[in-house]
């Protein structure tokens, strides 16, 4: 026999929310100790711990209820319409999520993009026929044009805001000067 403390401390639960659901009835009707105590069964300890595995899967005490009266001949249904609740909550945040991607516009299509790097971009620029003046050229015509945009093309290529603060430094002195370092 288990004293409610005990029987909360095996399935990791409050007094308090042993005690809630055994008001809710998902406990069988508790025995009492000659000194009027709660004690709990073995079989109560087995129901408490299913309560809970229920309950971690996202059924509402109702459901549970449910699947209790049912002496499992509706569990199916019962776990097959949380399923489609759980897809139907899925695709309701994959909406959220695409809707957020819109209000970010253009400017979040850079920063989800991790595979781009300054070294493979340097690379396909050099594999493309890019001396290194023609890419200071590129950098300050894009400075001059977009500036906020080839900031954001730096992110974009994981180089840090110190590094990249110089090289928008030189891109804007880029034509006065007629070169860069």
């Amino acid at each position: 026999m288990l004293t409610i403390t005990k029987l909360a401390r095996a399935c990791g639960l409050s007094r308090t929310a042993v005690l809630y659901y055994e008001s809710k009835g998902l406990l069988g009707r508790t025995k009492r100790s000659a000194g009027n105590y709660r004690v709990y069964s073995e079989k109560d300890l087995a129901r408490l711990r299913e309560v809970r595995r229920y309950r971690e899967s996202g059924l509402t005490l109702a459901d549970i209820q449910a699947l209790f009266a049912e002496d499992g001949g509706g569990a199916a249904g019962v776990l097959e319409k949380r399923l489609a609740q759980v897809a139907a909550d899925i695709e309701r945040l994959r909406q959220h999520q695409r809707a957020l991607l819109q209000l970010l516009g253009q400017k979040s299509a850079f920063r989800r993009t991790k595979a781009m790097t300054k070294e493979k971009w340097v690379a396909v620029m050099r594999a493309a026929g890019f001396k290194d003046d023609d890419m200071h050229r590129w950098h300050a015509e894009f400075e001059k044009q977009a500036p906020e945009d080839h900031a954001e093309f730096l992110r974009y290529l994981h180089i840090g805001e110190e590094e990249a603060g110089k090289i928008r430094d030189w891109s804007r002195k880029y034509p006065a000067t007629g070169s860069a370092k």
